[in-house]
C-alpha cells in the first residue's frame, strides 16, 4: 500500500527504548544533545516578536511565489550588514524551511533516481530528503588531521554520470568545519568542469568558534549555487518558519534556475502572509539573540577544552563553528552501547556518532546550547564513566 520512498526501518532501537523508559521514570534528565534555542533559557523580546504580527496587511491576500518583496530586500540586508556582500533580491526565494528549499532543489535539478554528492559526517535529515525526492545521495568523506577537510578523493570517486550536484554544510554539522578558500575555488573549479551545481547549507555559518572561515557562498559566481539559511538559527527563531535560497552563478544558470523555481515556488505558495510581513521584525532579533546563542556556545566550548585537557580518556575535535561538539572515545565500546550506558547510570544524553555517519563507531556528539550548568554536570559524569571503563 505505500510507496518504496517510504521503506524506512520504523522500529525503535535500542538508544530511543532506554531513552523512553528513562523518560516515563520521571527522572530528570541532563540532556546535551537541546538544540531547540527556545528551550535553553534564552531570552526572547516576547513584545517585539508577538508585535511584528500586528501589521494589517497580512489580512490581504497577495500571492508572491518568491515570497513578498520586502521580505526578500530584508534578506539582502542581512548579507550587506553582516557578511559585507551585495546580493540581488531578485536572486531570492523564501520558503517555509531549509527543509523545503531542498525539495525545491532536487526537483530543479533532478529527474527520479539521479544523484547528489553530500558529506558524511552530516545531518542524518539530508537522507530523507532525498528520499522523499527520489534523489539518491551518494556520500562523500570528511577526513580530520588537526581540523576536517573535505577528502577530494573520495568526493572524486562519489561522482558518476547521474550526478547533478555537490551539496556542503557549511559549517557542518555536528563537525563545526568551514569549507576553506582553497576547498572553495577547487569545488568551484570540479563544478564548472563536471556542469554540476553547488548546494550550500548556511544556517550555522553566523556561529564561529574562531572568527574564521565566515565568508558565505551567497554571492558566489564561479559556478551554478543555491545557497541555503532562514531563521530557524540565524535569529534562533526556529518557530517562525521562514528560510530562503539564493541563486548565483553564471547568467544563464542563473535566470534558468530562477525561472523554474518560481514555478515550483507558485505551485505550492507555502509561506504565509503574516510572518512575511512580520520577517523584518523577526529577522532583527539576531541583533537581540545571536549574542546570547554565543556567549553560550563559547562558554562551554571553553568549559570542554579545559575538561578533556585534563585527562587521556578522550579526545576533543577542533571545531570552527556551529552548536556541537565531537569526542573521540578510542573506546572499544560501540557509541550507541556507550551512550546507552551514560544514560542509564547519569541520566545524561548524549548522540552517538552513528546518527551522523561517522566512519568508525567511537563518536560521541554533544550540543553546546544546553546550558552552562547542565553542560559542565553532563560532561563530568561522561568523563568519570570514561576514565571508569579505562581503568
Amino acid at each position: 500500500m505505500f510507496s518504496q520512498r517510504t521503506n524506512w526501518k520504523l522500529t525503535r532501537n535500542k538508544y530511543t527504548e532506554a531513552l523512553e523508559e528513562l523518560r516515563a521514570s520521571g527522572k530528570r534528565i541532563v540532556d546535551l544533545t537541546v538544540s531547540n534555542p527556545t528551550q535553553c533559557g534564552f531570552r526572547y523580546n516576547a513584545d517585539r516578536i508577538l508585535g511584528a504580527f500586528q501589521d494589517a496587511r497580512a489580512l490581504t491576500y497577495e500571492p508572491e511565489a518568491k515570497g513578498l518583496q520586502a521580505a526578500r530586500e530584508e534578506v539582502a540586508q542581512y548579507y550587506k550588514q553582516d557578511h559585507g556582500v551585495t546580493l540581488d533580491p531578485e536572486s531570492v526565494l523564501l520558503t517555509t524551511s531549509t527543509s523545503e528549499a531542498y525539495s525545491y532543489i532536487f526537483r530543479l535539478l533532478c529527474n527520479p533516481h539521479d544523484e547528489i554528492v553530500a558529506p558524511k559526517p552530516s545531518y542524518p535529515l539530508f537522507d530523507f530528503l532525498g528520499d522523499l525526492q527520489d534523489v539518491s545521495l551518494i556520500p562523500y568523506s570528511l577526513e580530520y588531521a588537526h581540523g576536517w577537510f573535505v577528502d577530494f578523493h573520495s568526493l572524486l570517486r562519489a561522482l558518476t554520470p547521474r550526478t547533478r550536484a555537490v551539496l556542503l554544510v557549511h559549517p557542518n554539522n555536528p563537525t563545526g568545519s568551514y569549507v576553506h578558500k582553497e576547498e572553495r575555488q577547487q569545488l568551484n573549479e570540479l563544478c564548472r568542469e563536471r556542469g554540476l551545481a553547488l548546494i550550500v547549507d548556511e544556517v550555522f555559518l553566523d556561529y564561529s568558534l574562531t572568527d574564521a572561515g565566515r565568508e558565505t557562498f551567497a554571492t558566489n559566481e564561479d559556478c551554478l549555487t543555491f545557497t541555503l539559511s532562514g531563521l530557524s538559527k540565524i535569529a534562533a527563531l526556529p518557530q517562525m518558519k521562514v528560510a530562503w535560497v539564493t541563486t548565483t552563478g553564471p547568467e544563464p544558470l542563473k535566470k534558468g534556475s530562477l525561472e523554474r523555481l518560481e514555478i515550483i515556488a507558485d505551485t505550492y505558495l507555502s509561506l504565509n502572509s503574516p510572518t512575511q510581513w512580520a520577517f523584518a521584525a523577526l529577522l532583527e532579533q539576531r541583533r537581540f539573540l545571536q549574542p546570547q546563542v554565543l556567549e553560550r556556545v563559547q562558554q562551554n566550548w571553553a568549559y570542554l577544552q579545559s575538561a578533556v585537557g585534563k585527562q587521556s580518556v578522550c579526545e576533543l575535535l577542533d571545531a570552527e563553528g556551529g552548536w556541537y561538539a565531537v569526542l573521540r572515545t578510542h573506546s572499544d565500546q560501540p557509541d550507541e552501547e556507550l551512550a546507552i550506558e551514560l544514560l542509564r547510570k547519569t541520566h545524561t544524553l548524549v548522540h552517538p556518532g552513528h546518527f551522523y555517519d561517522f566512519a568508525a563507531d567511537d563518536y560521541l556528539v554533544v550540543s553546546l546550547l544546553t546550558p552552562p550548568t547542565d553542560f559542565q554536570r553532563g560532561i563530568s559524569c561522561l568523563l568519570e564513566l570514561l576514565k571508569s571503563l579505562h581503568s
